[in-house]
């Protein structure tokens, strides 16, 4: 009797997939999809500001050592399940196209950031250079295109975090930096802390695994973390063959200290928050009128809207006249809580006058211009309740696709809500700074407040106090609100001054310079806010110095990178000698 054995094909055993490696590529995808999403999980309504940490120590990981196509993919996923939920209020009114397109078009910024840090994550003290590739990436976002769109900023959802005092040393982009690096560094620290571990366990010494990691990368290889392995398995063997020598601290160092610098430095810049009086202070009350109803359509009733907004003033001077209300200083509308222009209307300018007489000081009005010929205007007027109308202050950034239509005619072919902007705003070119009954109130209209520059102009203008009127009804009752809100409390501290945020529908609020909410109102509810606020002509390092620090990380981000491209073709020459 005899026994056949057929021979097994050895290298289709080798190369058959296994449901292991299937499952295993996708593990860097979600984990990259996963850290987007914590990020978005950390901005506000939610408290969660810490989520921002592990979100930044996970796509740390995702990208580590990974070739630049896949970092770019990569942080691709990451801005999607970042914008994807963060901006879906602005497909509230008009459908999910216009929400699409624009989280897609910002999560390609995203994934720019994602393949610059798979480019410098193979550099020593590598933490820092990503943390500065990912502001590089927002400061575009925040200039291209139609002028920017820096909603989402990593500092826009930190305004309850420990690291906000950062703001007034450098801005958003220091305050961005921290949260980023320290959330890196975390990782990074983890990472080394294991590998000492592995190594110390498997010899009974520390062996140089970045040494080796690195040699393979110049070489030219991937950086996969299968070649890594081998790479590490051989210099373990070797070890035990007593070719061993101790890993050096210094990368353990660098990873430890790109947690410490940042909690350091914000427990640091803690003095430079401060909300004590420098000018005494104001009496300021914010009007909420309220709006007919939600959604786009509430500009067809554009009466009902200015009507609220005289009620609850009129109401206001009754409450003052009963001693029911303190007297304000002045009185803040809402952005577009008269859409119908008071120089061209008549009745509109007579129940406005009325309404500024009633309270016997002057208002801040929020209107639309509309000049015979020309493009709208977004206008402030400062209306004196002796001498009506003495000042205006026309929105400077107005907002691409809701104040006006790029590309008209194409995006119509898309969306055909494109036509409910009949006409175009234009933007106004003056810094909006109101002398009101002797305090100096700098104007940020809505959609400006996320932008650095507008606002910081008012204060280097001497503003003692900053006012952000807003209109957030086409919005409903979404997250726009809130983060929006957020947006003004980091504003505050970082240039350490009051600011009253009057909306048509709310959330108003007044902060103080600290970013600490002392009044706000509830959604869609006719209220007035009266608070008494400090004042102050102080400032802070992050309004000496402007754009300086963004500057500073956007050249430490470009040596970064350029550093990662000269190590990269000195290895291929070196591989092809």
């Amino acid at each position: 009797m005899s026994a056949t054995i057929t021979p097994v094909d050895a290298s289709a055993a080798d190369t058959a997939p296994t449901p292991a490696p299937r499952l295993r590529r996708f593990v860097r995808p979600g984990a990259a999809l996963l850290s987007g999403l914590l990020l978005y999980l950390s901005f506000p309504p939610r408290p969660l500001w810490w989520l921002a940490l592990p979100a930044f120590a996970l796509l740390g990981w995702s990208l580590r050592g990974r070739r630049l196509r896949a970092g770019f993919g990569l942080g691709y996923l990451a801005g999607l399940g970042f914008l994807l939920p963060l901006l879906i209020w602005t497909g509230e009114e008009v459908g999910p196209g216009p929400w699409l397109a624009l989280a897609a078009i910002e999560a390609l910024f995203v994934a720019l950031a994602g393949l610059g840090i798979a480019a410098v994550s193979r550099l020593p003290w590598w933490p820092f250079f990503a943390a500065a590739v990912w502001i590089l990436a927002e400061a575009a976002r925040a200039r291209v295109p139609f002028g920017g769109f820096p909603w989402g900023k990593i500092a826009f959802g930190q305004a309850d975090g420990i690291f906000l005092p950062l703001a007034a040393v450098g801005g958003t982009p220091v305050l961005g930096f921290a949260v980023a690096l320290c959330g890196f560094g975390l990782y990074e620290t983890y990472r080394q802390i294991q590998t000492r571990r592995a190594a110390g366990a498997a010899t009974g010494t520390v062996h140089d695994e970045d040494t080796d990691a690195d040699a393979f990368t110049e070489a030219g290889g991937a950086g996969s973390d299968r070649a890594l392995a081998t790479r590490a398995g051989t210099g373990l063997e070797a070890a035990a063959g007593g070719r061993s020598r101790t890993l050096p601290r210094g990368p353990l160092v660098a990873a430890a200290l790109a947690v410490l610098v940042p909690v350091t430095g914000a427990l640091a810049a803690l003095p430079l928050v401060d909300d004590s009086a420098e000018d005494g202070t104001a009496t300021v009350a914010a009007v909420q009128g309220n709006v007919p109803r939600l959604g786009l359509d509430f500009n067809s009733q554009r009466r009902a809207v200015l009507d609220n907004h005289v009620a609850r003033t009129r109401e206001l001077a009754a409450d003052v006249k009963a001693g029911r209300a303190p007297q304000p200083d002045f009185v803040l509308w809402p952005e577009n809580s008269s859409d119908i222009d008071p120089y061209a209307n008549a009745d509109a300018a007579d129940v406005i006058d009325g309404a500024v007489r009633a309270i016997g000081v002057p208002t801040v009005i929020g209107a639309v211009i509309a000049p015979e010929t020309g493009k709208l205007r977004n206008t402030l007027i400062e209306w004196d309740p002796d001498r009506g109308p003495v000042a205006t202050y026309d929105k400077r950034h107005v907002q691409p696709f809701g104040e006006y239509i790029p590309m008209r005619s194409f995006v119509r072919i898309f969306n055909s809500n494109v036509d409910r902007v009949s006409r175009d705003f234009g933007a106004g070119t003056k810094v909006g700074v109101f002398d009101l009954a002797g305090t100096k109130v700098g104007l940020a209209t809505c959609y400006e407040a996320a932008f650095d520059w507008a606002v910081r102009d008012t204060v280097t203008h001497g503003a003692q106090l900053i006012s952000v009127p807003s209109n957030n009804a086409t919005f409903g009752r979404s997250e726009m609100t809130y983060q929006q809100l957020a947006m003004s409390r980091v504003r505050a501290v970082e240039h350490s001054r009051s600011v009253v945020v009057p909306v048509t529908s709310g959330v108003s609020a007044v902060i103080r310079p600290d970013g600490d909410i002392v009044a706000e109102t509830k959604m869609f509810t006719p209220d007035v806010l009266v608070e008494k606020v400090p004042l102050r002509s102080s400032l802070t390092p992050a309004t000496r110095m402007g754009t300086l620090p963004e500057a500073f990380l956007v050249a430490l981000a470009a040596a970064g990178l350029g550093w990662s491209a000269f190590r990269s073709v000195r290895a291929r020459r070196t591989a092809a000698e």
